[in-house]
């Protein structure tokens, strides 16, 4: 477990520098503090990168996916972070999910791999898969469309 004191001493030296993000891990809990939030959509509140749920596991964590709403009732699933995209939890087994596949919040998506840390990408917003836009183990960029879904 990471003191209290801690976290607020680095929130503290992030504020008064000029780096945009801070990451740090003790003890087998990682931290991950920023200066710009990451909008996403969740039960009618935005999510910022510095409130996403931490796994207790260092290589696995559980990471709310970004969703911008397209003028056509259309969602973007976009990638948290710059890594690698997964389809499936290993090589060998079938994908998370697939074109015409029903999701709802909390089911897994894909696994974006980050510096070695395997993150599972999971719903957060309940709808149909209308199309995976990338392959897998394809490089990803921050932002970048992983997923087009349309709403439940």
């Amino acid at each position: 477990m990471i003191d209290p004191g801690l976290i607020e001493h680095l929130i503290k030296v992030l504020d008064d520098s000029d780096i945009d993000s801070l990451e740090i891990e003790r003890g087998g809990t990682r931290i991950r503090l920023g200066k710009t939030p990451i909008q996403t959509v969740t039960a009618g509140s935005p999510v910022s990168q510095d409130e996403q749920v931490i796994s207790s596991d260092p290589r696995v964590q559980d990471l709310p996916a970004s969703v911008d709403q397209k003028s056509d009732s259309l969602i973007e699933v976009t990638s948290p972070m710059v890594g690698t995209f997964y389809s499936a939890p290993t090589p060998d087994a079938s994908p998370y999910i697939e074109v015409g596949a029903e999701v709802k919040p909390g089911d897994g998506l894909c696994i974006i791999e980050a510096m070695k840390l395997m993150n599972e990408l999971e719903a957060e917003v309940a709808g149909t898969i209308v199309e995976i836009c990338v392959e897998n183990a394809q490089p990803v960029e921050y932002g970048q469309v992983l997923f087009l879904m349309d709403p439940a």
